[in-house]
C-alpha cells in the first residue's frame, strides 16, 4: 500500500516533532512513531537546556565549555552556530507552552551542570524533557497539516543507486524517497513515499545492559541510513551518564541527573570517601567522560557495585522542591535523599556520533536529513557537554525546514518504487532466538566496548558479534517481520559501526578511552 506526503519525520522526539511544527507551513507532514508519539527519549531529558540567558554568562563560554568538553574533537564553526541561534529558538519552546522554572525575581532558575562555568541550563524541576515532549506533542497533535502514524516501524529506507555498482561504492548520487514502514498493529507494510524524509530516531542506548534509554532507543535510523550506503562517523563516543540509580533488575536505569551534582551533591565511595578530586580538580563538575571512567574505576579496584551521591548536607525543603520525581523515585526503593545516601553507577546514556550532517542538517544521501541524536553534527566532538542535546535538536530542526523548503518545492515522487516483497517470509519466528541473541550482543558490548576498552576486547567483541550478524540475518531474510526481530538488526548494525570506528581510533579520547593508548592531553591542558 502506498501513501505520498512532503515531509516525512522518523521519529517523535524533540527534533522531529519541532521539525514537523514548521516544516507543516509549506506542506503536508506524516510523523512515524513505533510508540505512542510521547514515547521518545527527549520525555525522559530530566536536566535541562543549555542556553546563554543572562550576564555573566556569554557565548565565547558556553561555546569553550562545549569545546573543551569535546576534546578538542568538535567542529568549532558549528559550536558557535548552534549556540548563538539557541537563544532564539528557546524563545519558540516558550512560545509553544514549555514554561521553565523562574525564582521569585521572575529571572529564569538557571542550573549548573558539569562542565559548564556558568549557570544556564533552563530548567521545569527535574523533568524538563517530560514538559517539552508533552507541550510539543499537543502543537502537533492538533495541527490539520500534520499525519502521526503511531506503531509504525521504519524498516528500511527508499532509494535509488543512479550509477550502479560504483555509486554503492562512491557514496555518489543516492537518493532517498521515503520508508518502508510496518504497522505494528495490523502487520501491513506501507510504502510511504516522500518529498523529504528526516530520520529523528534517536540513539543507540539499547547495545548496552544498564542504560538510562527507553527501551526503543535501538539505533533504527542509523541502521537504516548506514544499510543504504550513507556516511555514519564518531559511533566510537558513547556517553555513559556517571550516575544513574543503583536498583539492580530494573530496565531502564533511572537518571540521577547531572544537575544534582550542580546542586552541590557529591560522590563518595561505600565508606564515605570523597574521591573525583584524585581524578579531576573540578572534582564532582568534571565533565561526564572524566566522572564516568573515575567511578568505572573506583568500582573495580574496590570491588564495590556502586559509589554513592551524597545530597544529605543540602538544604531538605529546596533539594526536593527541586528534585521532585528523584525524591519520588528513591523514596520507593527506600532511600529518603535527604538523610540517605543515593547508590550511583554508569550507564549508557548518549551518542555523540551517528548519521554524518552538514550545518542544515542535510545527509550524504540526496533528499534525506538528520537530526536530533541520531545524527553527527560536530557540535558534541568527542564527549557531549551537558544539556547541549536538546539545543542542538531544536537549532538544527530550524535549520533544516529551511534548507527543506527549496529541496521540497524541486521533487516529485518516486512512482517506480515497488511495494514490500512479503515472498520468502513466511515462518513466524521463534522469539528464544531473538531475545537470546540481543542478550548476548548487550552483554558483549558492555563487557568489551564500555567505558574502558582495549584492542583485544575490541575484536573480541568484534568477532562474536559476527556470529549474531549471521544467525540474525538468516532469521529475518526467513521470518515474518517483527519490531523485535527488526530492533535486534539495527543494534547488531550500530554496534558493529561503534565497535569498527572504536579500533580506528589510536588513541584516547573524550568518550573513547582505550588501555593500549593513553590519553596523551593531561587535565592542565583543558
Amino acid at each position: 500500500m502506498k501513501r505520498k506526503v512532503d515531509f516525512l519525520v522518523i521519529g517523535s522526539g524533540i527534533a522531529g516533532l519541532s521539525f514537523a511544527l514548521k516544516a507543516a507551513n509549506y506542506g503536508k507532514v506524516c510523523v512515524i512513531s513505533k510508540n505512542s508519539l510521547e514515547e521518545t527519549n527527549t520525555r525522559y531529558a530530566q536536566g535541562g537546556i543549555a542556553a546563554v540567558t543572562y550576564s555573566p554568562d556569554s557565548f565565547e563560554k558556553h561555546v569553550s565549555d562545549t569545546i573543551i568538553c569535546g576534546d578538542g574533537f568538535c567542529d568549532k564553526d558549528v559550536v558557535e552556530m548552534v549556540i548563538r541561534e539557541a537563544p532564539l529558538r528557546i524563545n519558540e519552546l516558550i512560545d509553544w507552552g514549555v514554561e521553565f522554572d523562574k525564582n521569585p525575581d521572575g529571572q529564569y532558575d538557571l542550573a549548573r551542570e558539569g562542565g559548564h562555568t556558568e549557570h544556564r541550563i533552563l530548567h521545569h524541576k527535574d523533568n524538563t524533557g517530560l514538559i517539552i515532549q508533552e507541550s510539543i506533542s499537543k502543537q502537533v497533535r492538533s495541527h490539520p497539516n500534520i499525519e502521526c502514524l503511531e506503531h509504525y516501524f521504519a524498516i528500511d529506507l527508499l532509494t535509488q543507486h543512479h550509477f550502479g555498482w560504483i555509486t554503492k561504492r562512491l557514496n555518489m548520487d543516492i537518493e532517498c524517497y521515503g520508508v518502508y514502514a510496518f504497522n505494528l498493529k495490523t502487520n501491513v507494510v506501507y510504502t510511504i513515499l516522500a518529498k523529504v524524509t528526516v530520520v529523528a530516531t534517536g540513539g543507540t542506548g539499547n547495545l548496552y545492559h544498564t542504560t538510562t534509554n527507553p527501551l526503543i532507543a535501538t539505533g533504527d535510523g542509523i541502521a537504516m541510513v548506514y544499510r543504504a550506503k550513507g556516511i555514519i562517523e564518531n559511533m566510537q563516543f558513547v556517553q555513559f551518564h556517571p550516575t544513574s540509580l543503583y536498583h539492580p533488575g530494573e530496565r531502564p536505569s533511572f537518571l540521577i541527573t547531572e544537575a544534582l551534582r550542580g546542586f552541590g551533591a557529591l560522590l563518595r565511595t561505600v565508606d564515605g570517601e570523597k574521591f573525583m578530586s584524585r581524578y579531576d580538580s573540578r572534582g564532582s563538575l568534571a565533565p561526564r567522560d572524566i566522572v564516568a571512567r573515575a567511578i568505572d574505576n573506583e568500582i573495580k579496584i574496590r570491588g564495590d557495585d556502586y559509589v554513592y551521591l551524597d545530597c544529605t548536607h543540602l538544604d531538605t525543603v529546596e533539594l526536593k522542591n527541586h528534585f521532585p520525581n528523584i525524591t519520588k523515585k528513591c523514596l520507593e526503593t527506600g532511600i529518603d535523599i535527604s538523610r540517605d545516601l543515593i547508590p550511583v553507577v554508569p550507564a549508557a546514556h548518549y551518542l555523540c556520533g551517528g548519521i554524518k550532517v552538514d550545518k542544515n542538517g542535510r545527509g550524504s544521501i540526496n533528499n534525506l536529513y538528520a537530526i536530533g541524536e541520531a545524527a553527527s553534527t560536530g557540535l558534541h566532538g568527542a564527549n557531549r557537554l551537558a544539556s547541549n542535546s536538546l539545543m542542538e535538536a531544536v537549532v538544527f530542526a530550524d535549520r533544516a525546514v529551511k534548507d527543506t523548503i527549496e529541496v521540497m518545492k524541486n521533487r516529485e515522487f518516486n512512482e517506480k518504487i515497488p511495494e514490500w516483497d512479503y515472498e520468502g517470509t513466511k515462518h513466524p519466528e521463534e522469539m528464544v532466538l531473538i531475545t537470546q541473541n540481543y542478550k548476548e550482543m548487550q552483554q558483549l558490548m558492555s563487557v568489551y566496548v564500555g567505558i574502558v576498552r582495549s584492542d583485544l576486547r575490541l575484536q573480541r567483541a568484534l568477532s562474536r558479534l559476527g556470529i549474531i550478524y549471521k544467525e540474525t540475518e538468516a532469521l529475518y531474510k526467513k521470518s515474518t517481520l517483527s519490531r523485535k526481530l527488526c530492533e535486534l538488526r539495527n543494534l547488531i548494525n550500530v554496534g558493529y559501526l561503534t565497535i569498527k570506528m572504536a579500533q580506528n581510533l589510536h588513541e584516547s579520547r573524550g568518550l573513547h578511552y582505550t588501555i593500549d593508548y593513553p590519553q596523551k592531553r593531561k587535565i592542565s591542558e583543558f
